[in-house]
């Protein structure tokens, strides 16, 4: 992070950087205390009615160590890194004048005397980001500190109300929080500092061994962050750059509605009998009923569903490759247009992470072959039978056709059954002009356990759907009552 020595001279033309960082640290009440500190030095009376050098902060790099911004006294609103005379904001104010400067540091003070810890979270936000979802002009270095404020206001309640095992303030005016935006770097930086103002003394939010036995805990679990990253990016996104999202996450979602429906008729036919076959006799019988893939993906080749889950994957690549070949290749596609958004949004990949992409393929894949897994265990062993005896009969069968010299695959059909027929492709001996209902005269194409598995898998995927309307219906009735309550609010307000 540099500091330009300019207000709003962000870096433009940025494309591996993510566009937004979110560091998180805390201090405790005795580590401030021992070295003399106090939280309530991070802010001061506002005096920007004139903007006067800042030399004290010069030369700060502006996402520094928390412990090192209560030596910088008003580190939160200098002069050299705001442009507002009144630049603090909390929960209730865009502004805080200087009698609410007054009661935040009172507040600050006795979060400190109760020995709490106070957290600081800073959001450090990419120019190119800024300028593509309206934020930022570049000439005339102009910023949308409104909205950048209200999204901050947002996100502070999920970092205060889920970043701990339960929420920081024991009610609603139990923290202190605060926050400011500074525009002296190449990024945008939004800070956040916030602490429980009473005594804690609930063990669920007390370390309970170790060296810190009895102090606050302090560190925010990660997917709490991510979290909160992905809340404020969406809600300071521009409304296009929100539709250009969802249309790609309703098309991957589109074809993968698709496939999944139209799994069971591609998948469970003669072609395939085999491969499952195969599937059916790697599962480890001791854990019928319980078959599921066994890892986060199928080919981790772990544990006693290794086989089976490595078999599976091979017959979804052959299905993928072939009957839903169209519809793999535009939920691949369309996914991958999400991978591009990513890396505007988060950076390049690290090594060894998957893309949302191949995450998004792994799931479609899981959801497959435990629904194979599901199905196939409720089939009676004896049931799957009569495909050792079809395949049995088949090779047998091709074999004497060889012997007898029949082998042209461009026979003439010599009656008008014949001329409705088509190959099985898995077998490159099979002559292409045997009948679809009957290989010879005697081996049936799909057999009673394919059809009860079929019938089966679309009686679940009926119901899943269903499931899904009946939930959408839901969120979008409390959608309305939430839009009718704020509209009666606002109403009320007028008045």
């Amino acid at each position: 992070m540099a500091k330009t020595g300019e207000i709003a001279a962000f870096a433009l033309g940025e494309k591996k950087t993510a566009m937004v960082n979110l560091p998180a640290q805390f201090v405790t009440s005795s580590t401030a205390d021992m070295k003399g500190q106090k939280y309530s030095d991070l802010v001061d009376y506002a005096d920007n009615s004139e903007k006067t050098n800042d030399l004290n902060n010069e030369s700060i790099t502006d996402l520094i160590d928390l412990k090192e911004q209560f030596s910088k006294r008003g580190y939160a609103n200098r002069n050299s890194a705001v442009t507002e005379t009144h630049p603090i904001f909390g929960n209730d104010k865009l502004n805080y004048d200087n009698h609410d400067i007054s009661v935040l540091r009172k507040n600050l003070d006795e979060a400190q005397e109760n020995g709490n810890n106070i957290h600081e979270l800073a959001f450090s936000i990419r120019g190119d980001w800024l300028v593509k979802n309206n934020l930022y002009e570049p000439e005339t270095r102009m910023i949308d500190q409104n909205k950048l404020k209200h999204a901050e206001q947002e996100v502070s309640k999920t970092l205060i109300n889920k970043g701990f095992n339960l929420p920081l303030g024991e009610d609603e005016n139990d923290v202190v929080w605060f926050g400011v935006i500074h525009q002296d770097t190449d990024h945008l930086n939004m800070h956040l500092w916030f602490a429980k103002k009473s005594q804690e003394t609930r063990p669920e939010m007390l370390k309970q061994e170790g060296e810190y036995k009895g102090q606050p805990i302090g560190v925010i679990p990660l997917e709490v962050i991510e979290q909160a990253k992905r809340q404020f990016r969406k809600q300071l996104m521009s409304s296009q750059e929100l539709r250009r999202h969802q249309e790609i996450l309703k098309g991957v979602g589109g074809f993968k509605k698709e496939i999944v429906e139209t799994a069971p008729d591609n998948l469970l036919n003669d072609r395939h009998a085999k491969a499952i076959k195969q599937i059916y006799d790697a599962l480890p019988q001791d854990m019928k009923g319980r078959w599921q893939v066994g890892s986060a993906y199928l080919t981790a080749g772990k544990g006693k569903m290794a086989k089976a889950d490595q078999l599976t994957n091979q017959l979804l690549d052959d299905l993928f490759d072939k009957e839903l070949k169209p519809e793999y290749e535009g939920f691949k596609s369309m996914a991958q247009e999400y991978d591009a958004i990513n890396i505007e949004d988060q950076g390049v990949m690290h090594k060894g992470q998957l893309k949302w992409s191949e995450n998004k393929d792994e799931e479609l894949r899981q959801r497959l072959a435990n629904q194979l897994y599901k199905h196939l265990a409720q089939i009676e062993d004896t049931s799957l039978n009569d495909i050792d005896q079809q395949m049995s009969e088949l090779l047998s069968n091709v074999k004497k056709r060889d012997k007898g010299g029949i082998t042209d695959k461009t026979k003439i059909a010599s009656s008008p059954e014949e001329i409705k027929l088509t190959p099985n492709p898995w077998l490159d001996n099979v002559n292409p002009n045997i009948t679809k209902k009957h290989i010879g005269d005697q081996l049936p194409v799909r057999g009673g356990s394919f059809n009860k598995i079929s019938r089966l898998w679309r009686q679940d995927i009926r119901a899943e759907t269903n499931a899904e309307r009946r939930f959408l219906t839901h969120q979008k009735i409390v959608e309305q009552y939430k839009a009718e309550e704020e509209f009666t609010t606002q109403e009320k307000n007028r008045l």
